[in-house]
């Protein structure tokens, strides 16, 4: 059952309400939520609800209607975030785990995890102990291979994951790992499930070969009532009558499952399929379905692995899917993980999220539930605070006094074009530098207040971008509403909220209804779906590298301006075209008091940023200023 507490219960009360489920046989759990807080009390006692509605502090009592109880959606509507080390697996985050199906050696382990974690991998796997068909195929290197692959995460910075297959294991194995895998064979070995589940550690947790969604489930329950609530569950094909594939992989069960439980739910396309060149189109298809993360196998000699050897794909194939699963993220609302990141519905706790200033917080133009807040969401860790600033210059000046650690500024838009004052305020502070970016899709939303109706709305008000980028949507269901220009989209929702008109509308993102608890009528009405906007990550320079610590910059951007002569421009692209920098974008900006005068920004690919370093000399020489305004990793 679910016991609803009263908002502002004491301690005392509510010790008193798990005593009382405690004492007759319940195992109960607390969850905190954004409304309410709740108890879980699950277990095989029968209790009268109307004993428990009438303790002190109880607002109600709702019955769980599903087997599986403590995984269940009616026990927490949030999704759980699952940690491993500093990974976190949930919510809009995509983690790649990556390794060999087996751990054969050392040297195996060690050069296939520097590949895997160059290319994005978060997480290495490995297998140490190999449940196999056949009792003569190799069985993995047991304690041996846990060594070699703890020596492996932590020399590469990865939390690591392998399977275990006997209870006697259990206790050993949770000293080497970060977290268990329990395998298909394994998914009802209710013995083993117990033992796991004890040592209160994350578990990723396969799907049986012919197991159902529900069985599924009521193996981690199993996990979850003997002590961990850290489960990932894991798609990794089912037993069909097909054979064109080694299994038949249940993209549909991605959806199904995120609307029964809380839990995270991944993919193991390599498994799925048994095919190399099948993995990369299904690890697609499973991200484009809603996963929460993918698991891949990755040899640095398949041909002669000794296990799964046909299904493992070569580090240069792992770093591709890397990038094309870095590309379709943000169709999909999600984006991948790197560092410790956020969700979007978590903004809704002013008290907990916005501050004025200190080291642990990010600045950004706008009001609460602004896209570039759901940006900052998507980049950093759960525990930053926010400062929501009027204007673009603010924000500059909020990271550039040190009053906070980062700012996040919109830098392009695929409809809109560049943000052009932010590309001339770059250029008016010399102590902020680059240090990242994060792209992500602008879905428009048509929000209103509680109860309102389409007839009810009179006048529309958002950004002119954001009226704009919906027109068709207003002109076909709202053609005789007022179309009222806002200063911000997330404002435009603050500003609805405060008057509580229902013949008013705002037209902003989810976050913004989130935080503002409003209603949203009508979802996605922008008239171009291909909306995206990028963002500049920005810190003092002294900051810098402990961001850009995780990944290799693989882009600069530069500001620059040439002598009035002829070809002076041509000199310095052709410089850049030398050296293999390929230009992806270049603008030219009037310089402040030097009328018709011009400074050009330009953002170049880089191959290697030694290399670059040693071109800027070059690029010094042809231009009268020369400014890196930041090297970063990009992110489409």
């Amino acid at each position: 059952m679910i016991v609803v507490l009263k908002q502002g219960i004491d301690l005392q009360d509510k010790n008193k309400v798990k005593s009382f489920l405690s004492d007759r046989g319940f195992l109960v759990k607390e969850i905190k939520g954004e409304q309410d807080t709740v108890l879980g009390a699950v277990g095989m006692a029968h209790i009268d609800p109307r004993e428990v509605e009438l303790l002190p502090g109880v607002a109600s009592v709702v019955p769980i209607s599903k087997p599986y109880k403590l995984a269940s959606r009616e026990l927490k509507a949030e999704d759980t975030i699952v940690k491993v080390g500093n990974v976190k697996i949930g919510g809009n985050r995509v983690a790649l785990i990556a390794g060999p199906c087996a751990c054969e050696c050392r040297s195996q382990i060690m050069e296939i995890a520097a590949s895997v974690r160059e290319a994005g991998a978060v997480i290495l796997r490995g297998g140490a102990f190999k449940p196999r068909t056949s009792p003569y195929s190799f069985q993995g290197l047991g304690e041996e291979g846990l060594k070699y692959l703890r020596e492996a995460g932590d020399k590469y910075g990865m939390p690591v994951t392998t399977e275990v297959v006997s209870p006697r294991d259990v206790e050993m194995m949770k000293n080497y790992i970060d977290m268990f895998q329990i395998g298909a064979r394994n998914m009802q070995n209710f013995e083993l499930l117990k033992e796991v589940g004890k040592t209160g550690m994350p578990v990723l947790l396969k799907r049986g070969m012919s197991a159902t969604i529900e069985e599924w489930l009521m193996a981690a329950e199993y996990l979850m009532a003997n002590g961990t609530d850290q489960v990932v569950l894991c798609e990794r094909g089912i037993r069909t009558f097909e054979r064109a594939t080694r299994n038949t992989l249940d993209c549909s069960a991605i959806p199904v499952v995120q609307k029964l439980t809380h839990l995270p739910v991944i993919g193991d396309p390599s498994h799925a399929t048994g095919i190399r060149d099948m993995v990369s189109p299904m690890a697609l298809a499973l991200v484009a379905a809603g996963a929460s993360g993918l698991m891949v196998e990755v040899h640095n000699h398949p041909e002669k692995a000794l296990s799964d050897g046909p299904q493992s794909l070569y580090p240069s194939q792992f770093e591709k899917l890397v990038r094309d699963v870095q590309a379709l993220c943000p169709v999909v609302g999600k984006s991948l993980e790197t560092s410790p990141r956020i969700i979007p519905s978590s903004i809704t706790d002013e008290s907990a999220c916005e501050t004025t200033q200190g080291d642990n917080v990010i600045a950004f133009q706008g009001e609460r539930g602004a896209f570039s807040e759901l940006a900052i969401r998507r980049t950093f860790d759960e525990d930053v605070k926010v400062l929501p600033c009027k204007s673009f210059k603010d924000t500059f000046d909020a990271v550039n006094s040190g009053k906070v650690r980062y700012a996040v500024l919109p830098i392009e838009n695929t409809l809109g074009g560049t943000i052009l004052e932010n590309i001339d305020l770059l250029g008016c502070y010399p102590a902020l530098t680059v240090v990242g970016e994060q792209q992500i899709r602008v879905i428009h939303n048509l929000i209103v207040n509680p109860g309102t109706q389409l007839s009810d709305i009179k006048k529309v008000l958002s950004h002119p971008q954001g009226l704009a980028q919906c027109r068709e949507f207003l002109e076909k269901e709202l053609p005789n509403a007022e179309q009222v220009p806002f200063f911000d989209t997330a404002g435009s929702v603050s500003y609805i909220k405060q008057t509580g008109d229902k013949s008013l509308a705002a037209i902003a993102g989810a976050p913004a209804a989130a935080y503002n608890k409003m209603e949203i009528l009508r979802e996605g009405i922008e008239t171009n779906p291909k909306n995206y906007t990028r963002f500049y990550i920005l810190s003092r320079e002294e900051n810098s590298e402990e961001f850009k610590s995780c990944f290799a910059s693989n882009v600069a951007s530069i500001l620059f301006s040439v002598s009035n002569e002829s070809g002076s421009l041509f000199k310095v692209l052709k410089i850049l075209s030398d050296h293999g920098l390929n230009m992806k974008k270049l603008e030219s900006r009037p310089i402040p008091g030097k009328p018709w005068e011009y400074s050009f920004f330009v953002e170049v690919e880089m191959k290697d940023e030694e290399e670059f370093k040693n071109t800027i000399k070059l690029l010094k020489e042809k231009t009268t200023s020369f400014r890196v305004l930041g090297t970063f990793k990009s992110a489409h």
